[in-house]
Order: structure tokens, then C-alpha cells, then sequence
């Protein structure tokens, strides 16, 4: 029987990932057969999306395939009859995680894209708009999979589940396809030989390695790290080592984000350096986008060039591509996705969203049961997930001493005035994109609350 071909809604179309995605489309073509490929994107980002949709129709033509690549400002116009929609948007754009590292940091704490005070506010200002977009895909595609990679990638879809009541949906991140690309080599084996379980949260989460003969070689794989063999540590991070002891004790590899948790002073030594020289992060980034737009615009371009793997998100397009394809194909694949948890972390109710190892196939993601942490572990995950259910309720209702909450519970903000003042900068600084904190912010700049750092407070009196 002939499959009914696909049509696919990226939302975040003109991001710089976009040709991961159309690789590994192109790549799985012959098990995901695509109609149409719909790139969506704002007013603000249509250079690019028109830069990468040409890019992404060259790659198609490269191809054998014939797909029309469609670019459109019009979201209601893309997702009519979609059946899968990827979201990789970032509201307010780079400039907001400039915004987001710069602030915290101007304070001696840490600034970063998904921990911390900056990633807390990157959920109060994304999660409004996954909620808006879930809405638009009820009336428009009723039965389409949403599959969410927009950070904090298990916030966003854990507010999916919880306050959009869409059940279609999986959470994904390239963190672990790292680990699983990079790990297998230190100790000699391929990934087919190995089994990987994982669990935890999205961007905090740890694992485990059976052998094909089903002996446990994590051990083996944590002695390899320690002998300079590359673990597979995401390119956005600081590649300070965990300590030994700890992980030996522990018997699990805990992800590289880890890394802002286990040493976190080393960590904020580091990032506060860059901050007072080369600047942050999200600086660098910028940086990196230029010259990889730059290359786009290139007429004879027409495969993913090799800069792609400087960004954070290298390799996402092997986690999205098979995860649709392995629904379409309902193929069981092993793949490590957000969704619910179901006891398969029974240190965490059922409902919480997780990432955790899974099989993916026609009825979305059947979660691997993981077994319960021990108490040092089960101790962080508790608290980290309930400091991510104050953040999800806050960006709902702009409830001011939920935001605190969610501030006073997280293990990188040092609790007290500062805190505070933290977080009514950062109001202020991320205003246009916070409606649901308008009274608040009207408060504070009645009060004549202002914003210490210099680059924060120009991009925010230039409206950026």
C-alpha cells in the first residue's frame, strides 16, 4: 500500500538549523516520503528565512527528490492539514539571549540560555507563544505531531502538555545524541553494539551503557573520559571535568549541562571571564550566524557546511528527522525525547514531563523505565522539576511571586535582594514580549527601576 505523503510546518523556519533539518529529511526520504516543506517565520526574521528557504529548495534540487520548499509569514496559511510541526523559534531573537546571559552576570551570577535566570525568562517568553501556536493547530491540524525543539525544550513542551492539553507532542534535544555519537568510540564499540537508557529533565538528565551482551560498561565509559577521550560535551559548553570520585560513585554519565550544577563555581569563573572580555555566549553566536547567513546567501551552496557544528544544536536534525520518521513508519526506534514521564522515573509523578530513553513509533513515545535515582540525584531532579512548575505556571499567569519562587528555588541564583532585582531587570529588559507581566513591569518602571548592564540597557532603549 502506497503512504500518503507528508507535509511538514517548521516553525523558526529561517534559523540557521534549517539545513540539519532538510539534510536529514533528505537523508530518510525513502521512509518519510515529504509533499511539501512549509518554513515559517516573523516579520522581523524574513531576510534569513528567505536566505535559508532558497538554501533549503537548493538542497532539494540537489536531491533526487522533488519537494517544494514553501516560505511564508503566515502561520495559520502553513499549518492548514499539516501532519508534523517542528518549532525552533527564539522570541526576541538573539538579541533577548544577550539580554538574558548579560543581566544575571552584570550581578555575579550565572547567565546562560537554559539554566538559571536566563533560561527561566527564555520559558516565560516562549512558552505564551507554544500555547498560541497549539491553539492555531487544534482548529487547522487537528492530528498533526507537534515536535518541539525551542529551549528550555522541556518546559515548552511539558506547557504543551499540561496547560495546551495537546497530547501529540515530544520534546527533543541534541545533548544526548551527542553522547551517544561520541561515547560508543572511547571504549571501542560502535552505537549498534550498545544500549543506552536514559532519564532525568531536558538538559539535566543522566545515563546508563549496557554492552551487546547486556554487562553495564558505564564504568568503562566514565575511566575513558578521564584518559582525554572526547565524551561527546555539547560545543556551547566549558569543558571543566566532573569529578572523578563523584561520577564513581554515581555509576551513571550525567549530561554536560550538568557541568553548571556539579561546578558551578568553576563554571561562573568562566562565564563571568567571558563576560568582562570576548563577551557572552549568546555574542559569540552571533557571530557564528553572520558567517553561516553569509555562506547561505551563496548561490552554489546546496549541502550543510561544516561551521553548522560551532552552534550548540549540532546533530538536532538526527533526533527530529527519525523521530517523524519513526511515527510515520511506526518504527520503534530508540530515540531520548520529552514526554510523560509514567512512571518510568518514579521518583517524579506520572504526569511530569521527562526525557528519558524511549521507542518511538505510530503512537508517539512509549517511555523505558528507568528505575528510581539514588538519593543525591533523586534530591536534584526533585527540586529542579519543581522549580520548572513554578516557571510554567508563572509564564501562564504572569504571576510575579511564582517568577520569585521559581528564582528563590533555582540552584543557580543565590536567593535574597539580588535575586530580586535580577528578575525585575530582566521584566524590564524582555517587556515587548512579556504581556502577561505588563502590570508588574509598569510597576517597576513607575518605581524607576533601570538596568545596570550597559549592553542590556541599549538594546532594550532601542527596542531590541
Amino acid at each position: 500500500m502506497e503512504k500518503k505523503p507528508v507535509k511538514i510546518v517548521t516553525i523558526g523556519g529561517g534559523s540557521s538549523y534549517t539545513p540539519e533539518l532538510m539534510e536529514g529529511f533528505i537523508k530518510r526520504y525513502d521512509e518519510l516520503p515529504i509533499r511539501e516543506i512549509w518554513l515559517v517565520d516573523i516579520e522581523d526574521g524574513k531576510e534569513k528565512l528567505e536566505i535559508v528557504g532558497a538554501m533549503a529548495q537548493r538542497m532539494w534540487d540537489a536531491s533526487p527528490y522533488d519537494v517544494k520548499v514553501h516560505l511564508t509569514l503566515d502561520r495559520r496559511e502553513a499549518l492548514k492539514d499539516a501532519d508534523f510541526v517542528t518549532t525552533q523559534f527564539r522570541v526576541g531573537l538573539l538579541n533577548a539571549r544577550v539580554k538574558d546571559e548579560r543581566i544575571p552576570f552584570s550581578y555575579g551570577m550565572l547567565g546562560q540560555e537554559t539554566n538559571g535566570a536566563g533560561g527561566i525568562f527564555k520559558a516565560f517568553r516562549t512558552i505564551p507563544v507554544i500555547l498560541s501556536i497549539v491553539e492555531d493547530m487544534k482548529e487547522l491540524c487537528p492530528d498533526a505531531w507537534l515536535i518541539n525543539f525551542t529551549n528550555p525544550s522541556g518546559m515548552v513542551t511539558e506547557a504543551v502538555m499540561k496547560y495546551g492539553k495537546w497530547d501529540k507532542v515530544i520534546g527533543l534535544c541534541n545533548v544526548p545524541v551527542g553522547a551517544m555519537m561520541a561515547e560508543p568510540e572511547t571504549i571501542g564499540k560502535t552505537l549498534d553494539q550498545l544500549t543506552y537508557k536514559f532519564a532525568g529533565l531536558n538538559h539535566f538528565h543522566w545515563h546508563k551503557v549496557y554492552d551487546e551482551h547486556g554487562n553495564e560498561v558505564t564504568q568503562q565509559i566514565i575511566d575513558a573520559m578521564y584518559e582525554g577521550k572526547d565524551g561527546g560535551i555539547p560545543a556551547n559548553i566549558h569543558d571543566i571535568p566532573f569529578f572523578k570520585e563523584q561520577l564513581d560513585t554515581m555509576q551513571m554519565i550525567p549530561c554536560g549541562y550538568h557541568r553548571y550544577y556539579y561546578r558551578q563555581e568553576e563554571m561562573l569563573k568562566h562565564g563571568l571571564e567571558e563576560y568582562s572580555t570576548i563577551g557572552t555566549r549568546a555574542q559569540q553566536v552571533k557571530q557564528t550566524e553572520e558567517e553561516l547567513f553569509e555562506l547561505y546567501k551563496n548561490p552554489e551552496l546546496d549541502h550543510k557546511p561544516e561551521q553548522l557544528a560551532k552552534r550548540g544544536g549540532a546533530h538536532y536534525s538526527d533526533a527530529a528527522c527519525e523521530t517523524i520518521a519513526s511515527i510515520y513508519a511506526n518504527k520503534n526506534t530508540h530515540i531520548v525525547v520529552t514526554t510523560r514521564n509514567n512512571g518510568a522515573v518514579p521518583d517524579l509523578p506520572p504526569e511530569a514531563a521527562v526525557e528519558v530513553s524511549a521507542y518511538i513509533g505510530a503512537t508517539g513515545a512509549k517511555a523505558i523505565a528507568f528505575g528510581p535515582f539514588q538519593p543525591a540525584e533523586r534530591g536534584w531532579l526533585q527540586c529542579m522539576k519543581n522549580m520548572e512548575w513554578c516557571v510554567e505556571e508563572a509564564a501562564v499567569t504572569g504571576d510575579y511571586g511564582k517568577a520569585l519562587q521559581a528564582f528563590i528555588l533555582n540552584p543557580q541564583i543565590p536567593s535574597g535582594a539580588t535575586a530580586k532585582r535580577v528578575l525585575d531587570e530582566l521584566l524590564l529588559a524582555h517587556k515587548k514580549y512579556l504581556p502577561q507581566f505588563a502590570d508588574k513591569i509598569a510597576q517597576l518602571e513607575a518605581e524607576g527601576v533601570t538596568i545596570k548592564d550597559d549592553v542590556a540597557r541599549e538594546l532594550t532603549e532601542k527596542g531590541l
